[in-house]
């Protein structure tokens, strides 16, 4: 059975749930295959500036924490509360791409890296859509730094990117994050939908592979 993680490296929800898959990674790691793919959640046709979500996330930020005791980093909160200095125009297009090259190298890991990524956008306050924003990850998993950044520009990882957005699409996942059970081509049982804690997920995922 393969366990299936919708997520987005720019959901706050998804970046609250990351301890949560955490768990449910080192739980059921003999048990099960997981998956991670990415939504594509942000993928505006032309470069929209953080000014236009920041209110949003200003508001909403603090109940992520509340639900799920994630902080948020102050690196992070400076562009959401002085967005008209800021220099960012999130796109979920890099990370997406990102996350599928480093599944090449450590297919197992695919949990801890979605996870990495999310704290160095929510905490760390890092640039996803910048080559660097990857480096000090690249370091921590041993992987060459030449060899990413030429793949970041590949365009067989783009497609791998816009394949898994797509198959979200199919799976009908319209938030994130969402976790859903493979058991076989054509059958899911939905283990997730938005932030859940991990003793219901265990408790789902245990009634599922009785």
């Amino acid at each position: 059975m393969t366990l299936i993680y919708c997520y987005d490296a720019y959901c706050g929800w998804c970046y609250g749930f990351s301890e949560v898959m955490k768990k449910i990674n080192s739980t059921y790691k003999n048990k099960l295959e997981i998956e991670v793919i990415s939504g594509g959640m942000i993928l505006p046709e032309h470069p929209v500036h953080i000014s236009a979500t920041a209110a949003y996330i200003e508001s909403a930020y603090k109940n992520v924490e509340a639900v799920t005791g994630v902080k948020f980093g102050d690196d992070y909160l400076w562009h959401i509360k002085n967005p008209h200095q800021s220099d960012w125009y999130p796109n979920s297009e890099k990370p997406a791409i990102a996350l599928c090259i480093f599944k090449e190298y450590h297919p197992d890991q695919q949990v801890l890296f979605a996870a990495d990524l999310q704290y160095a956008l929510h905490y760390e306050g890092r640039d996803l859509c910048d080559d660097e924003a990857y480096r000090h990850l690249l370091e921590k998993y041993n992987i060459p730094v030449e060899d990413f950044n030429s793949k970041l520009y590949d365009e067989f990882y783009k497609a791998e990117a816009y394949a898994e957005f797509d198959l979200c699409k199919k799976l009908q996942v319209t938030a994130f994050p969402a976790v859903l059970a493979q058991e076989s081509e054509s059958k899911f049982h939905l283990v997730a939908r938005g932030y859940t804690n991990f003793e219901t997920m265990d408790k789902r995922l245990k009634e599922v592979l009785i």
